[in-house]
């Protein structure tokens, strides 16, 4: 068998292949709840042999949307079609999983293909916090710096998200801190230029995001993974950086993390990210290499041949895909065919099985 299409267990959980399908933003939620939307783009990767479907960025507040569009786990209200994914997707014999996640600065803005920018008070947007008052692009909500009673909140609000997703049926939670995202926005030096204990050197950047995972590690329980999603450098000179990423690492190693997803980006809009296949892939090694951890790579990773090179490489234990899954949902059905192996197909599929 290849390594792509090999099982690999993290803690309690066995998953029959490493194609993890990254979370991806659809804009589609009403108040935060999902509908048949998310269910036929989640449930047709499930069916497609994704071994661990990933639920896009799933606000833990009203206030940490990106869009009005985005999902939300603040509720109770929002289990039961959350249980209606989580069953389907488990049904096909693939794992359920939720990126709980916070924007920050860059909260309030439009639905991408209705523009971009900040949705104006009458169109419903909302107050903004980050952590200092500094927007993020011109066309970007202003934010409020937060207090200490704010983060204090919201590391309440992250562990209460982790408690429903567990209700919810969802059996891998990732905690994003990447993409210039609010917990991006307080290990970067660039957009955290706070005084007190959680800005100025890396520890006390650090200090928040650590809180937010120890509060999950103790709210998710110790049988089920915990994931990372960090951006392992800003693409810029004097922001975030893989050695700070590697520090990072370590530090969520110590709280129980149990796999780093290795991204890239996001702060701030100047960057100049040198996009080519797999650019990213080498954060994912050297943060294995260095901490011992699991790590997952991301960025590029189009083909059967390029992703089973970097796990037989030990670059890392497994591949992120996103914007191929939108492309072709039975990406590790084709994959096996190229790479040799025999997956099983589900049975309403059988007629159309390669031979």
């Amino acid at each position: 068998m290849s390594k792509l299409l090999s099982p690999i267990n993290i803690k309690d959980l066995k998953f029959k292949n490493r194609i993890f399908m990254s979370p991806m933003c659809q804009y589609s939620a009403t108040d935060g709840v999902p509908n048949d939307w998310h269910l036929v783009h989640l449930g047709s990767r499930a069916v497609g042999g994704s071994a661990l479907v990933l639920m896009e960025a799933t606000a833990v507040s009203p206030e940490g949307r990106i869009s009005p569009g985005d999902l939300g786990i603040w509720s109770d209200e929002h289990l039961k079609a959350f249980r209606r994914i989580t069953r389907f997707v488990e049904s096909q014999d693939a794992i359920p999983g939720i990126q709980l996640a916070h924007a920050g600065r860059k909260a309030s803005t439009k639905i991408p293909w209705r523009g971009d920018g900040v949705v104006p008070a009458a169109e419903g947007g909302w107050d903004v916090f980050a952590p200092s008052a500094i927007k993020f692009a011109d066309n970007y909500p202003s934010p409020k710096g937060m207090s200490a009673a704010d983060i204090k909140a919201v590391v309440r609000q992250w562990c209460e998200a982790a408690r429903r997703s567990l209700e919810a049926g969802f059996q891998v939670v990732e905690i994003h801190m990447a993409h210039g995202y609010l917990l991006h926005q307080f290990l970067s030096p660039l957009s955290n230029l706070r005084k007190d204990e959680y800005g100025g050197d890396l520890h006390h950047r650090m200090r928040f995001p650590l809180e937010v995972a120890t509060a999950v590690r103790e709210a998710w329980p110790s049988r089920l993974p915990l994931f990372v999603r960090i951006s392992a450098t800003d693409w810029i000179e004097g922001g975030w950086d893989l050695p700070q990423s590697v520090a990072l690492a370590k530090e969520l190693g110590k709280i129980g993390v149990d796999l780093i997803d290795c991204s890239s980006g996001g702060v701030v809009p100047a960057a100049k990210i040198p996009i080519a296949p797999g650019y990213q892939v080498t954060f994912a090694e050297e943060i294995r290499r260095q901490t011992g951890l699991m790590t997952g790579a991301i960025g590029l990773i189009t083909d059967a041949v390029q992703a089973e090179n970097i796990l037989v490489a030990g670059q890392a234990d497994a591949v992120f895909m996103a914007r191929e899954l939108l492309r072709d949902p039975y990406f590790p059905l084709h994959a096996a065919k190229i790479l040799g192996d025999d997956p099983p197909y589900p049975n309403q599929y059988l007629r159309a099985k390669p031979r």
